[in-house]
Parts: C-alpha cells; structure tokens; sequence
C-alpha cells in the first residue's frame, strides 16, 4: 500500500503526498487571509527532507499559495532530488509576489502558458508532473479550451499530466475527455465524503488527490472548541466565505462533534487521529491519495507513519457510517 498509480498516466506515486499549502505562509485576497499563517522556511526544507527519507515522492502546491512562496521553497528543498518525486501545482490565480496580493485570475491560453512558466522558473525545474486547474466551479462550458491547451502543453514537454481540482463532476468529465489528464483533486475525508466525485475516477481511471484528508487540522488533537487560529490563518475570524470547517474563528461544533463520535474507532490499532483519518481514506478507494498539509518535521513523521498501519478494516469502516448515521 505504501505506492499507488497517479490515475491513466502510469506514474507511480506514494500512497501519501504532502500537500504545500501551508509552507506558502500569509498571503491575502484584499483583507481575507488565504494562508495558515507565518512559518519558517528552514523548518519547511527540513520537512520535506524528512518526507523524503520516508519514502514520500508526491508533492502537492499552486502557484497561489503564498504568492509563488511555496513554489520557490519547494524548489529549494527538491533541488537534489528531482528526479526522484512528482511535482503537483496548479494554476488560475494571478498575485503579486511583492505584496502576496491575489490580484485575479487567468486561464486563457497565454494566460495558462504564463503561469506554466512562471512556476517551472520558482520550481526551478524544467517539467511539472501534474499540472492541475484552480477553479473549483468555472464554467462548464468553458472548461473545453483550458484542457485543450493542458493537452498542448504536454505534447511540448512542459507538463506530463494534468488535472482539476474541482468537485463537481459533470465538469471533471468535460476535462476527462483529454487522453492525458490523470488525476482531480476533490474535496475529501472521513467526516465529508464525495462519492459522486470518487464514482468518476472509477469511470475514467483518474487519480483522487484528497484535498482536505484532516479538515483543516480538525481530525487531529490539536483544535478543540476554544481554539482560534491566528488572524493571518485562512481559518480565522476573517475566513472565506467557503470556509467550513471553521466559523467566526473557530472549530465548528458540527465538525468537532463528529470527530469526536468516532474518535475510538480512528485510533484504534495504535494510530492517532490523524493517522486514523488517512486510513480511512486509503480504505474508501484505491485511486485516493491524501495530501495533508503540513509546516513541521513532527507533523510529516505522524502523517507519514500512517502508512505503516495501512487502511481501515472493512468493519471498521462500516461502524464509522453507523456513528456518523449515513
């Protein structure tokens, strides 16, 4: 289990990714914050190093988060090692990098080819392995050029594979058309499945990057009801209106209880919570793959042990839905 396929492209990943979002550090829509706060650069590099050691080769960012920060810092860490991972990012926002301002978007064909660019530069490689599009409900009818120019891109060599992170599937579908997209990244996790999303990686042999594995840090032990994130952190009182998991600043009690009606059976066998949340997810389908933030070497040695414990048990899985009652 400790490697799976990154959908019809072949490639073969580990199990577990690490997702980049939170290595950008602050960056902001006007004066909504869209980063988790303010982290240290060195620790971040150490991190993915330690990933590394434990046989993790998936890495998940966007070009937006920290304003082309987390590109440049995976760029650092990977620097030695680039043949040997898969570099997933995404493009749609525009910034600027001076000011980690999200100024707007653009998925025009020069606009794609630009943001390709600009983040092999900060990447600093010369392919990406999962080029993936940032716009979770564009148009669907609109959606046929961006695929038709991701397929271009790999014909040049620029990118190998593509996808969309996106959760609705009749626009997945228009992108699944394309003979070398691979992969979406869908909104995904023990208490918020998407089996309608996850019914069409099956239909069309498609990788399922799990955005969200923890909700947010929810399924770890680290947020009760009287926590608050910092004011800089996307999960703090100025949050974005598709925050959910966390409301006018802290955890939702919906949430936490949830969490906690089914705590027993996640760390069961020895895991914590978090490695409990990622088991269930390597058990709800075999085209899953986690990719949990992170901002620590602690937070990368718990997730990436998760995998020595493998996938929930089937048993386990059904107490789970009889707890959660669906």
């Amino acid at each position: 289990m400790k490697t799976r396929r990154l959908g019809r492209s072949g490639i073969e990943v580990s199990a577990l990714g690490m997702g980049c979002w939170a290595i950008g550090g602050p960056f902001w829509a006007g004066e909504t914050p869209q980063g988790w706060g303010e982290v240290d650069d060195n620790e971040s590099i150490r991190a993915i190093h330690a990933a590394l050691d434990l046989g993790i080769t998936l890495f998940d960012t966007a070009n937006v988060y920290g304003a082309g920060h987390s590109e440049r810092v995976l760029g650092r860490a990977l620097a030695e090692n680039r043949s040997q991972v898969i570099i997933a990012t995404k493009f749609n926002a525009v910034f600027d990098e001076t000011t980690r301002q999200v100024t707007g978007s653009d998925k025009s064909p020069e606009g794609i080819r630009a943001a390709c660019e600009a983040s092999l530069r900060r990447l600093n490689t010369d392919y990406i392995d999962l080029y993936q599009f940032h716009h979770n409900d564009y148009p669907v009818d609109q959606a046929a050029p961006v695929r038709d120019t991701l397929e271009q891109l790999v014909e040049e060599g620029k990118i190998r594979a593509y996808g969309w992170s996106t959760d609705y599937p009749e626009r997945m579908e228009v992108f699944a058309q394309g003979p070398r997209c691979a992969a979406v990244q869908l909104q995904l996790n023990v208490l918020d499945d998407n089996p309608a999303m996850l019914a069409l990686c099956d239909q069309y042999d498609l990788a399922a990057l799990n955005r969200g594995p923890l909700a947010m840090g929810l399924l770890t032990n680290k947020y009760t009801a009287s926590t608050k994130p910092a004011q800089d952190d996307v999960r703090g009182e100025k949050s974005p209106d598709w925050m959910t998991y966390f409301k006018d600043g802290k955890p939702s009690p919906e949430w936490l209880s949830k969490r906690d009606a089914i705590r027993e059976v996640l760390t069961s066998n020895g895991r914590t919570v978090a490695q409990g949340a990622l088991a269930w997810l390597w058990a709800r389908s075999e085209r899953t793959l986690p990719i949990p933030g992170f901002r620590t070497v602690a937070q990368v040695t718990e997730n990436t042990a998760a995998m020595q414990f493998g996938p929930l048990t089937s048993d386990q899985m059904k107490e789970i839905d009889r707890l959660l009652e669906r």
